[in-house]
Protein backbone atom coordinates (compact mmCIF):
# COMPACT_ATOMS: atom_id res chain seq x y z
CA UNK A 1 0.00 0.00 0.00
CA UNK A 2 2.85 2.18 0.92
CA UNK A 3 4.65 1.72 -2.39
CA UNK A 4 1.69 2.34 -4.38
CA UNK A 5 0.98 5.69 -2.69
CA UNK A 6 4.92 6.60 -3.45
CA UNK A 7 4.38 5.76 -7.14
CA UNK A 8 0.83 7.90 -7.17
CA UNK A 9 2.86 10.92 -5.38
CA UNK A 10 5.33 10.63 -8.21
CA UNK A 11 3.05 10.89 -10.35
CA UNK A 12 1.38 13.45 -9.38
CA UNK A 13 4.49 15.64 -8.77
CA UNK A 14 5.46 14.82 -12.45
CA UNK A 15 1.84 15.98 -13.76
CA UNK A 16 2.16 19.25 -11.70
CA UNK A 17 3.13 21.91 -14.18
CA UNK A 18 6.51 24.16 -12.98
CA UNK A 19 6.08 27.76 -12.52
CA UNK A 20 7.74 29.31 -15.32
CA UNK A 21 8.45 33.00 -15.72
CA UNK A 22 9.95 34.87 -18.58
CA UNK A 23 12.80 36.14 -16.42
CA UNK A 24 14.05 35.34 -13.27
CA UNK A 25 16.44 37.30 -11.07
CA UNK A 26 18.34 34.54 -8.79
CA UNK A 27 20.22 35.21 -5.88
CA UNK A 28 20.44 38.89 -5.33
CA UNK A 29 20.03 41.12 -2.14
CA UNK A 30 16.81 43.07 -2.64
CA UNK A 31 17.09 46.91 -2.52
CA UNK A 32 12.85 47.81 -2.68
CA UNK A 33 13.82 51.16 -2.96
CA UNK A 34 12.01 51.81 0.50
CA UNK A 35 15.42 52.18 2.32
CA UNK A 36 15.14 49.44 4.75
CA UNK A 37 17.76 46.73 4.65
CA UNK A 38 18.72 44.57 1.51
CA UNK A 39 17.28 40.74 1.84
CA UNK A 40 17.99 37.53 -0.39
CA UNK A 41 15.32 36.55 -3.16
CA UNK A 42 14.55 35.59 -6.06
CA UNK A 43 12.82 38.09 -8.79
CA UNK A 44 10.34 36.50 -11.05
CA UNK A 45 9.04 38.76 -13.65
CA UNK A 46 6.08 37.92 -16.65
CA UNK A 47 5.66 39.91 -19.72
CA UNK A 48 6.34 43.87 -18.13
CA UNK A 49 5.65 43.14 -14.60
CA UNK A 50 7.28 42.08 -11.67
CA UNK A 51 5.17 38.55 -10.47
CA UNK A 52 7.02 37.20 -7.42
CA UNK A 53 9.60 38.49 -5.28
CA UNK A 54 10.89 35.44 -3.02
CA UNK A 55 12.34 31.76 -3.54
CA UNK A 56 11.70 30.42 -6.88
CA UNK A 57 14.20 27.81 -6.54
CA UNK A 58 11.46 25.56 -8.07
CA UNK A 59 10.64 27.68 -10.87
CA UNK A 60 11.92 27.74 -14.76
CA UNK A 61 12.40 30.68 -16.90
CA UNK A 62 14.47 30.76 -20.61
CA UNK A 63 16.06 34.34 -19.13
CA UNK A 64 18.15 33.15 -16.12
CA UNK A 65 19.76 35.83 -14.46
CA UNK A 66 22.65 35.46 -11.57
CA UNK A 67 22.96 37.97 -9.20
CA UNK A 68 24.78 36.35 -6.10
CA UNK A 69 26.47 38.43 -4.75
CA UNK A 70 24.99 41.45 -6.39
CA UNK A 71 22.66 43.69 -5.25
CA UNK A 72 19.12 44.48 -7.12
CA UNK A 73 17.35 47.65 -7.38
CA UNK A 74 14.77 49.15 -9.09
CA UNK A 75 15.83 51.50 -11.97
CA UNK A 76 17.37 54.92 -11.28
CA UNK A 77 15.41 58.08 -12.12
CA UNK A 78 16.88 60.83 -13.63
CA UNK A 79 15.12 63.87 -11.99
CA UNK A 80 16.90 66.23 -14.87
CA UNK A 81 17.50 64.71 -17.98
CA UNK A 82 18.70 66.80 -21.65
CA UNK A 83 18.36 63.34 -23.11
CA UNK A 84 15.19 64.69 -24.92
CA UNK A 85 17.71 65.71 -28.01
CA UNK A 86 20.23 62.97 -28.07
CA UNK A 87 17.80 60.18 -27.41
CA UNK A 88 16.32 61.26 -31.47
CA UNK A 89 20.10 60.73 -32.66
CA UNK A 90 20.98 57.20 -30.60
CA UNK A 91 17.70 55.84 -28.29
CA UNK A 92 20.09 53.55 -27.00
CA UNK A 93 20.64 55.88 -23.90
CA UNK A 94 24.34 54.05 -23.42
CA UNK A 95 25.69 57.01 -20.86
CA UNK A 96 22.86 56.85 -18.49
CA UNK A 97 21.23 53.40 -18.41
CA UNK A 98 25.15 51.60 -18.20
CA UNK A 99 24.02 53.47 -14.94
CA UNK A 100 20.94 51.84 -14.14
CA UNK A 101 19.03 55.05 -15.35
CA UNK A 102 16.02 53.28 -16.47
CA UNK A 103 13.20 56.80 -16.65
CA UNK A 104 14.71 59.78 -18.52
CA UNK A 105 12.93 63.00 -16.98
CA UNK A 106 13.08 65.72 -19.62
CA UNK A 107 12.08 69.63 -19.89
CA UNK A 108 13.69 72.02 -17.34
CA UNK A 109 12.03 75.09 -18.46
CA UNK A 110 12.47 74.41 -21.97
CA UNK A 111 9.99 71.24 -23.38
CA UNK A 112 9.71 70.11 -26.66
CA UNK A 113 6.66 71.39 -27.24
CA UNK A 114 4.64 73.17 -27.55
CA UNK A 115 5.68 74.42 -31.33
CA UNK A 116 4.36 76.36 -33.46
CA UNK A 117 5.73 77.23 -37.01
CA UNK A 118 8.63 80.05 -36.26
CA UNK A 119 9.30 77.59 -33.07
CA UNK A 120 9.43 74.36 -35.42
CA UNK A 121 11.62 76.43 -37.71
CA UNK A 122 13.79 77.74 -35.34
CA UNK A 123 14.89 73.80 -34.23
CA UNK A 124 15.65 72.71 -37.83
CA UNK A 125 17.84 75.80 -38.34
CA UNK A 126 19.44 75.65 -34.57
CA UNK A 127 20.92 72.00 -35.16
CA UNK A 128 24.69 71.43 -35.14
CA UNK A 129 26.14 68.16 -34.67
CA UNK A 130 22.66 66.52 -34.06
CA UNK A 131 20.13 66.38 -37.07
CA UNK A 132 17.15 64.59 -36.61
CA UNK A 133 13.42 66.01 -37.72
CA UNK A 134 10.77 68.12 -36.25
CA UNK A 135 8.08 65.75 -36.63
CA UNK A 136 5.80 67.14 -33.69
CA UNK A 137 3.54 70.03 -32.95
CA UNK A 138 2.78 69.57 -28.97
CA UNK A 139 4.66 67.78 -26.29
CA UNK A 140 2.83 64.42 -25.91
CA UNK A 141 3.36 63.95 -29.54
CA UNK A 142 6.91 64.48 -29.23
CA UNK A 143 6.81 61.58 -26.23
CA UNK A 144 4.68 59.00 -28.92
CA UNK A 145 7.17 59.82 -31.31
CA UNK A 146 10.22 58.69 -29.33
CA UNK A 147 8.18 55.82 -28.38
CA UNK A 148 7.86 54.94 -32.04
CA UNK A 149 10.93 55.42 -32.68
CA UNK A 150 12.64 53.59 -30.00
CA UNK A 151 14.43 54.03 -27.49
CA UNK A 152 16.06 52.12 -24.13
CA UNK A 153 15.23 53.92 -21.29
CA UNK A 154 12.18 55.17 -20.24
CA UNK A 155 11.24 58.98 -20.22
CA UNK A 156 8.25 61.56 -19.46
CA UNK A 157 8.18 65.30 -19.48
CA UNK A 158 7.86 68.32 -17.63
CA UNK A 159 5.86 71.15 -20.01
CA UNK A 160 8.45 74.33 -19.84
CA UNK A 161 6.89 77.27 -19.12
CA UNK A 162 9.58 79.16 -21.38
CA UNK A 163 8.35 77.13 -24.26
CA UNK A 164 5.05 78.15 -23.68
CA UNK A 165 6.06 81.70 -23.04
CA UNK A 166 7.14 82.02 -26.70
CA UNK A 167 4.61 80.14 -28.23
CA UNK A 168 2.86 82.87 -27.23
CA UNK A 169 4.62 85.75 -26.85
CA UNK A 170 7.99 85.00 -28.18
CA UNK A 171 10.76 86.97 -26.16
CA UNK A 172 9.44 89.81 -25.09
CA UNK A 173 10.12 91.18 -21.93
CA UNK A 174 6.87 92.14 -20.49
CA UNK A 175 4.08 90.96 -18.76
CA UNK A 176 1.42 88.87 -20.58
CA UNK A 177 -2.39 90.39 -21.75
CA UNK A 178 -5.50 88.37 -19.95
CA UNK A 179 -5.55 86.70 -22.89
CA UNK A 180 -2.03 85.67 -23.59
CA UNK A 181 -1.65 84.15 -20.17
CA UNK A 182 -5.35 82.35 -20.74
CA UNK A 183 -3.62 80.87 -23.76
CA UNK A 184 -0.86 79.88 -22.05
CA UNK A 185 -2.50 77.98 -19.15
CA UNK A 186 -4.33 76.18 -21.95
CA UNK A 187 -0.95 74.82 -23.63
CA UNK A 188 -0.18 74.14 -20.06
CA UNK A 189 -3.44 72.13 -19.54
CA UNK A 190 -3.10 70.39 -22.84
CA UNK A 191 0.25 69.41 -21.74
CA UNK A 192 -1.24 67.99 -18.84
CA UNK A 193 -3.61 65.97 -20.51
CA UNK A 194 -0.89 64.83 -22.56
CA UNK A 195 0.83 63.32 -19.77
CA UNK A 196 2.97 65.73 -18.79
CA UNK A 197 4.26 65.09 -14.94
CA UNK A 198 4.36 68.96 -14.04
CA UNK A 199 5.20 72.58 -15.15
CA UNK A 200 8.93 73.70 -15.02
CA UNK A 201 10.60 77.03 -14.88
CA UNK A 202 14.17 77.98 -16.18
CA UNK A 203 14.60 81.48 -14.30
CA UNK A 204 17.99 82.35 -14.83
CA UNK A 205 17.21 82.19 -19.05
CA UNK A 206 15.04 83.69 -21.57
CA UNK A 207 12.22 83.84 -22.09
CA UNK A 208 11.59 81.49 -19.60
CA UNK A 209 12.61 84.64 -16.89
CA UNK A 210 10.63 86.82 -18.18
CA UNK A 211 7.85 85.97 -16.00
CA UNK A 212 6.57 87.38 -13.06
CA UNK A 213 6.04 85.50 -9.60
CA UNK A 214 2.54 85.86 -10.38
CA UNK A 215 2.82 84.86 -13.94
CA UNK A 216 4.31 81.19 -13.09
CA UNK A 217 1.70 81.13 -10.10
CA UNK A 218 -1.10 80.77 -12.87
CA UNK A 219 0.47 78.46 -14.83
CA UNK A 220 1.57 76.54 -11.94
CA UNK A 221 -2.33 76.33 -10.23
CA UNK A 222 -3.16 74.59 -13.78
CA UNK A 223 -0.93 71.98 -13.38
CA UNK A 224 -2.04 71.54 -9.74
CA UNK A 225 -5.19 70.39 -10.82
CA UNK A 226 -3.92 67.47 -12.71
CA UNK A 227 -2.03 66.76 -9.21
CA UNK A 228 1.43 67.64 -11.12
CA UNK A 229 4.47 69.06 -9.89
CA UNK A 230 5.94 72.43 -10.05
CA UNK A 231 10.05 72.28 -11.13
CA UNK A 232 12.26 75.17 -11.08
CA UNK A 233 15.72 76.05 -12.23
CA UNK A 234 15.30 79.36 -9.59
CA UNK A 235 16.13 83.06 -10.39
CA UNK A 236 18.89 82.62 -8.55
CA UNK A 237 21.89 80.20 -6.80
CA UNK A 238 24.06 82.58 -6.21
CA UNK A 239 23.92 86.40 -3.97
CA UNK A 240 20.30 86.06 -4.30
CA UNK A 241 19.90 82.43 -3.56
CA UNK A 242 17.43 83.13 -0.37
CA UNK A 243 15.00 85.46 -2.62
CA UNK A 244 15.02 82.63 -5.49
CA UNK A 245 14.16 80.05 -2.84
CA UNK A 246 11.13 82.25 -1.33
CA UNK A 247 10.21 82.22 -4.82
CA UNK A 248 9.60 79.20 -5.52
CA UNK A 249 7.87 78.25 -1.81
CA UNK A 250 5.56 81.36 -2.47
CA UNK A 251 4.63 79.79 -5.54
CA UNK A 252 3.97 76.44 -3.97
CA UNK A 253 2.29 77.76 -1.23
CA UNK A 254 0.14 79.58 -3.50
CA UNK A 255 -0.94 77.21 -6.36
CA UNK A 256 -0.81 74.37 -3.42
CA UNK A 257 1.64 72.33 -5.53
CA UNK A 258 4.33 69.81 -5.05
CA UNK A 259 7.60 71.96 -5.64
CA UNK A 260 11.22 71.08 -6.26
CA UNK A 261 14.13 73.08 -6.89
CA UNK A 262 16.57 71.72 -9.21
CA UNK A 263 20.46 70.80 -9.07
CA UNK A 264 19.94 72.66 -5.46
CA UNK A 265 23.21 74.54 -5.01
CA UNK A 266 25.09 78.06 -3.22
CA UNK A 267 27.56 78.76 -6.37
CA UNK A 268 30.44 80.99 -6.49
CA UNK A 269 32.51 81.09 -3.69
CA UNK A 270 31.52 84.33 -1.96
CA UNK A 271 27.90 82.65 -1.68
CA UNK A 272 28.87 79.05 -0.19
CA UNK A 273 27.37 80.20 3.13
CA UNK A 274 24.34 81.01 2.10
CA UNK A 275 23.58 77.07 1.58
CA UNK A 276 22.39 76.57 5.32
CA UNK A 277 20.00 79.26 5.31
CA UNK A 278 18.56 77.99 2.21
CA UNK A 279 17.87 74.52 3.78
CA UNK A 280 16.52 76.17 6.50
CA UNK A 281 14.26 77.62 4.69
CA UNK A 282 12.95 74.55 2.35
CA UNK A 283 12.69 72.69 5.49
CA UNK A 284 10.50 75.34 7.46
CA UNK A 285 8.41 75.41 4.78
CA UNK A 286 8.27 71.55 5.17
CA UNK A 287 7.25 72.05 8.49
CA UNK A 288 4.30 73.73 7.69
CA UNK A 289 2.90 71.78 5.42
CA UNK A 290 4.11 72.53 1.85
CA UNK A 291 5.86 69.84 0.01
CA UNK A 292 9.45 70.92 -1.61
CA UNK A 293 12.22 68.68 -2.42
CA UNK A 294 15.27 68.64 -4.32
CA UNK A 295 17.83 67.27 -7.07
CA UNK A 296 21.46 67.41 -7.07
CA UNK A 297 24.01 66.17 -9.34
CA UNK A 298 27.10 64.86 -7.99
CA UNK A 299 29.62 67.71 -8.69
CA UNK A 300 31.93 70.49 -7.54
CA UNK A 301 31.45 72.24 -11.64
CA UNK A 302 28.13 73.20 -13.18
CA UNK A 303 27.58 73.38 -16.71
CA UNK A 304 25.96 75.88 -18.53
CA UNK A 305 26.28 78.62 -21.65
CA UNK A 306 29.17 81.41 -21.71
CA UNK A 307 26.35 83.63 -21.92
CA UNK A 308 25.10 83.61 -18.72
CA UNK A 309 27.90 85.99 -17.53
CA UNK A 310 26.64 88.75 -20.31
CA UNK A 311 24.48 91.34 -18.12
CA UNK A 312 20.64 90.53 -18.02
CA UNK A 313 19.65 93.46 -21.08
CA UNK A 314 21.92 91.55 -23.20
CA UNK A 315 20.25 88.36 -23.00
CA UNK A 316 16.59 88.92 -22.58
CA UNK A 317 15.92 89.60 -26.11
CA UNK A 318 17.43 85.96 -26.88
CA UNK A 319 20.42 84.69 -29.21
CA UNK A 320 19.55 86.98 -31.96
CA UNK A 321 19.86 90.18 -30.36
CA UNK A 322 22.75 89.38 -28.09
CA UNK A 323 24.47 89.03 -31.45
CA UNK A 324 23.18 92.70 -33.22
CA UNK A 325 24.24 93.54 -29.71
CA UNK A 326 27.82 92.48 -29.81
CA UNK A 327 27.97 93.96 -33.73
CA UNK A 328 27.18 97.34 -31.89
CA UNK A 329 30.57 99.15 -30.85
CA UNK A 330 28.90 101.15 -28.51
CA UNK A 331 26.56 98.18 -26.72
CA UNK A 332 29.41 95.67 -27.19
CA UNK A 333 31.66 98.28 -24.64
CA UNK A 334 29.02 98.28 -21.90
CA UNK A 335 28.25 95.27 -22.47
CA UNK A 336 32.01 93.72 -21.11
CA UNK A 337 32.40 96.40 -19.15
CA UNK A 338 29.13 94.57 -17.41
CA UNK A 339 30.09 91.13 -17.36
CA UNK A 340 29.41 89.26 -14.16
CA UNK A 341 32.45 86.97 -13.36
CA UNK A 342 30.52 85.11 -10.34
CA UNK A 343 33.43 82.41 -11.30
CA UNK A 344 36.98 83.44 -11.95
CA UNK A 345 38.22 82.76 -15.50
CA UNK A 346 40.86 80.46 -14.86
CA UNK A 347 37.77 78.36 -13.34
CA UNK A 348 35.57 78.36 -16.50
CA UNK A 349 36.45 75.66 -18.72
CA UNK A 350 35.41 75.58 -22.93
CA UNK A 351 33.21 72.24 -23.55
CA UNK A 352 31.19 72.90 -26.90
CA UNK A 353 31.47 75.22 -29.96
CA UNK A 354 29.26 75.05 -32.82
CA UNK A 355 32.04 76.65 -35.23
CA UNK A 356 34.42 73.58 -35.93
CA UNK A 357 37.28 76.23 -36.71
CA UNK A 358 37.18 77.26 -32.49
CA UNK A 359 36.92 73.48 -31.63
CA UNK A 360 40.53 73.35 -30.43
CA UNK A 361 39.65 75.69 -27.70
CA UNK A 362 38.07 72.95 -26.25
CA UNK A 363 39.46 71.79 -22.57
CA UNK A 364 41.01 75.26 -22.26
CA UNK A 365 40.38 77.68 -19.62
CA UNK A 366 38.32 81.19 -20.79
CA UNK A 367 41.59 82.34 -19.22
CA UNK A 368 43.85 80.66 -20.65
CA UNK A 369 41.74 81.36 -24.20
CA UNK A 370 42.05 85.14 -23.61
CA UNK A 371 45.85 85.53 -22.17
CA UNK A 372 46.42 83.41 -25.77
CA UNK A 373 44.58 86.02 -27.80
CA UNK A 374 45.90 88.97 -26.19
CA UNK A 375 42.41 90.13 -24.26
CA UNK A 376 40.60 90.59 -21.14
CA UNK A 377 38.84 87.70 -20.54
CA UNK A 378 35.27 90.14 -20.78
CA UNK A 379 36.79 90.76 -23.98
CA UNK A 380 36.94 87.32 -24.84
CA UNK A 381 33.55 86.44 -23.72
CA UNK A 382 31.98 88.38 -26.54
CA UNK A 383 34.36 87.78 -28.98
CA UNK A 384 33.74 84.09 -28.39
CA UNK A 385 29.91 84.20 -28.32
CA UNK A 386 30.29 86.58 -31.55
CA UNK A 387 32.64 83.86 -33.05
CA UNK A 388 30.86 80.85 -32.81
CA UNK A 389 27.40 82.65 -33.25
CA UNK A 390 26.08 80.45 -29.72
CA UNK A 391 25.92 80.54 -26.19
CA UNK A 392 28.76 78.31 -26.13
CA UNK A 393 28.87 75.38 -23.60
CA UNK A 394 30.82 75.93 -20.38
CA UNK A 395 31.91 74.19 -17.12
CA UNK A 396 32.36 76.40 -14.10
CA UNK A 397 34.14 75.18 -11.27
CA UNK A 398 32.28 76.77 -8.59
CA UNK A 399 30.55 75.07 -5.59
CA UNK A 400 31.96 73.58 -2.51
CA UNK A 401 32.50 70.00 -2.00
CA UNK A 402 31.88 70.40 1.49
CA UNK A 403 28.48 71.45 0.64
CA UNK A 404 27.75 68.55 -1.77
CA UNK A 405 27.83 66.17 1.17
CA UNK A 406 25.40 68.61 3.16
CA UNK A 407 23.38 68.84 0.66
CA UNK A 408 23.25 64.81 -0.03
CA UNK A 409 22.69 64.33 3.35
CA UNK A 410 19.05 65.84 2.98
CA UNK A 411 16.79 62.70 3.18
CA UNK A 412 14.55 64.74 -0.06
CA UNK A 413 17.18 65.07 -2.24
CA UNK A 414 17.31 63.44 -5.55
CA UNK A 415 19.96 62.74 -8.30
CA UNK A 416 20.22 64.32 -12.04
CA UNK A 417 22.28 64.26 -14.30
CA UNK A 418 21.53 67.17 -15.75
CA UNK A 419 22.94 66.23 -19.06
CA UNK A 420 22.17 64.03 -22.56
CA UNK A 421 22.73 60.70 -22.69
CA UNK A 422 25.61 59.44 -25.26
CA UNK A 423 27.12 56.90 -26.70
CA UNK A 424 31.22 57.53 -26.69
CA UNK A 425 31.10 57.04 -30.47
CA UNK A 426 30.13 59.27 -33.51
CA UNK A 427 29.03 62.58 -33.30
CA UNK A 428 28.88 62.67 -29.73
CA UNK A 429 32.66 62.58 -29.65
CA UNK A 430 33.11 65.81 -31.68
CA UNK A 431 32.04 68.08 -28.74
CA UNK A 432 33.69 67.69 -24.50
CA UNK A 433 30.56 67.17 -21.90
CA UNK A 434 30.27 67.46 -18.36
CA UNK A 435 31.66 64.33 -16.84
CA UNK A 436 28.10 64.39 -14.95
CA UNK A 437 26.47 62.93 -18.64
CA UNK A 438 28.43 59.55 -17.74
CA UNK A 439 28.37 59.04 -14.29
CA UNK A 440 26.83 61.49 -11.83
CA UNK A 441 24.50 58.31 -10.35
CA UNK A 442 27.60 55.94 -10.41
CA UNK A 443 29.68 58.44 -8.33
CA UNK A 444 26.51 58.69 -6.12
CA UNK A 445 26.97 54.46 -4.85
CA UNK A 446 30.98 54.85 -5.63
CA UNK A 447 32.19 57.91 -4.11
CA UNK A 448 29.85 59.36 -2.14
CA UNK A 449 28.40 56.12 -0.57
CA UNK A 450 31.23 53.31 -0.41
CA UNK A 451 33.57 55.95 -0.07
CA UNK A 452 32.74 58.74 2.03
CA UNK A 453 29.87 57.15 3.53
CA UNK A 454 27.88 60.32 3.78
CA UNK A 455 24.18 58.29 3.39
CA UNK A 456 23.85 54.24 3.27
CA UNK A 457 23.48 52.29 0.01
CA UNK A 458 20.04 51.55 1.05
CA UNK A 459 18.95 55.02 1.09
CA UNK A 460 21.23 56.38 -1.85
CA UNK A 461 18.61 53.40 -3.64
CA UNK A 462 15.37 54.93 -2.26
CA UNK A 463 16.73 58.63 -3.35
CA UNK A 464 17.51 57.22 -6.89
CA UNK A 465 13.86 55.34 -6.97
CA UNK A 466 11.02 55.73 -5.02
CA UNK A 467 11.73 59.05 -3.89
CA UNK A 468 11.42 60.61 -7.15
CA UNK A 469 8.51 57.91 -8.34
CA UNK A 470 6.14 59.36 -5.70
CA UNK A 471 7.48 62.93 -5.75
CA UNK A 472 6.21 62.71 -9.63
CA UNK A 473 3.14 60.11 -8.28
CA UNK A 474 4.04 57.67 -11.05
CA UNK A 475 2.43 54.20 -11.13
CA UNK A 476 4.21 51.48 -10.74
CA UNK A 477 7.41 52.65 -10.99
CA UNK A 478 10.08 53.07 -8.32
CA UNK A 479 10.09 49.99 -6.79
CA UNK A 480 10.42 46.34 -6.14
CA UNK A 481 7.04 44.92 -5.82
CA UNK A 482 4.62 42.49 -7.67
CA UNK A 483 2.17 43.94 -9.55
CA UNK A 484 5.57 46.85 -10.86
CA UNK A 485 6.79 47.34 -13.88
CA UNK A 486 10.00 45.36 -14.55
CA UNK A 487 12.08 48.07 -14.43
CA UNK A 488 15.58 46.26 -12.68
CA UNK A 489 18.90 46.63 -12.02
CA UNK A 490 21.42 44.67 -11.04
CA UNK A 491 24.97 45.90 -10.05
CA UNK A 492 28.27 45.32 -7.73
CA UNK A 493 28.29 48.07 -5.02
CA UNK A 494 31.71 46.89 -4.40
CA UNK A 495 33.14 47.88 -7.91
CA UNK A 496 30.90 49.70 -9.67
CA UNK A 497 32.74 52.95 -10.59
CA UNK A 498 32.52 56.50 -12.76
CA UNK A 499 35.51 56.58 -14.93
CA UNK A 500 34.76 60.24 -16.42
CA UNK A 501 36.43 62.98 -15.80
CA UNK A 502 36.94 66.64 -17.03
CA UNK A 503 39.65 65.43 -19.06
CA UNK A 504 38.27 62.91 -20.86
CA UNK A 505 34.29 62.77 -20.23
CA UNK A 506 33.27 60.11 -22.48
CA UNK A 507 33.86 57.31 -20.38
CA UNK A 508 31.30 54.71 -19.37
CA UNK A 509 30.43 53.54 -15.59
CA UNK A 510 31.56 50.20 -14.81
CA UNK A 511 29.95 47.99 -12.18
CA UNK A 512 26.55 47.82 -13.58
CA UNK A 513 25.51 44.25 -14.91
CA UNK A 514 21.80 43.86 -15.77
CA UNK A 515 19.32 46.22 -16.87
CA UNK A 516 16.16 45.33 -17.21
CA UNK A 517 13.35 47.81 -18.68
CA UNK A 518 9.39 46.44 -18.66
CA UNK A 519 10.93 43.43 -18.38
CA UNK A 520 13.29 43.18 -21.24
CA UNK A 521 16.88 42.85 -20.44
CA UNK A 522 18.78 46.07 -21.90
CA UNK A 523 22.20 45.51 -20.51
CA UNK A 524 23.35 42.15 -20.09
CA UNK A 525 26.42 41.88 -18.24
CA UNK A 526 27.53 44.96 -19.02
CA UNK A 527 27.29 44.85 -22.61
CA UNK A 528 24.31 46.94 -24.20
CA UNK A 529 21.58 44.34 -25.91
CA UNK A 530 20.38 46.88 -28.48
CA UNK A 531 17.10 46.52 -26.96
CA UNK A 532 14.40 49.21 -27.00
CA UNK A 533 11.76 48.83 -24.80
CA UNK A 534 11.51 52.10 -23.43
CA UNK A 535 7.89 53.54 -23.25
CA UNK A 536 6.46 57.01 -22.69
CA UNK A 537 6.12 57.25 -18.63
CA UNK A 538 2.47 59.46 -17.91
CA UNK A 539 2.07 61.79 -15.50
CA UNK A 540 -1.08 61.82 -13.09
CA UNK A 541 -3.09 63.87 -15.53
CA UNK A 542 -3.02 62.05 -18.21
CA UNK A 543 -6.28 62.31 -20.08
CA UNK A 544 -6.20 60.88 -23.67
Amino acid sequence: MRFLLFVFLLILGACTPVETYDVIVRGGTVLDGSGNPGYLADLGIRADTIAFIGDLSAAQSPVEIDATGKHVAPGFINMLSWANVSLLVDGRSQSDIRQGVTLEVMGEGRSMGPLNDLMKNNMREGQQDYSYEVAWTTLGEYLEYLEEKGVSTNFTSFVGNGTVREYVMGYENRPPSAAELERMKDLVREAMEEGAVGLSTSLLYVPSGHASTEEITELAKVASAYEGMYISHIRNEEDSLLYAIRELIDIAEQAKIRAEVYHFKASGQDNWDLLDSAITLIENARARGVEVTTDMYMYNASSTGLNVLLPSWAREGGHDLTMAYISDPVKKERMIREVNFHVPPEKILLVGFKNRDLRNLIGKTLDEVARQRGVTPAEAIADLIFEDDSRIQVVYFSMSEANIKKKLALPYMAVCSDAGSYTNEGVFLEQSTHPRAYGSFARLLSHFVREEKVISLEEAIRRLTSLPAENLQLKRRGWLKTGYFGDVVVFDASQIQDHATFEAPHQYTTGVEQVLVNGIQVIANGTHTGATPGRFVKGPGYKF
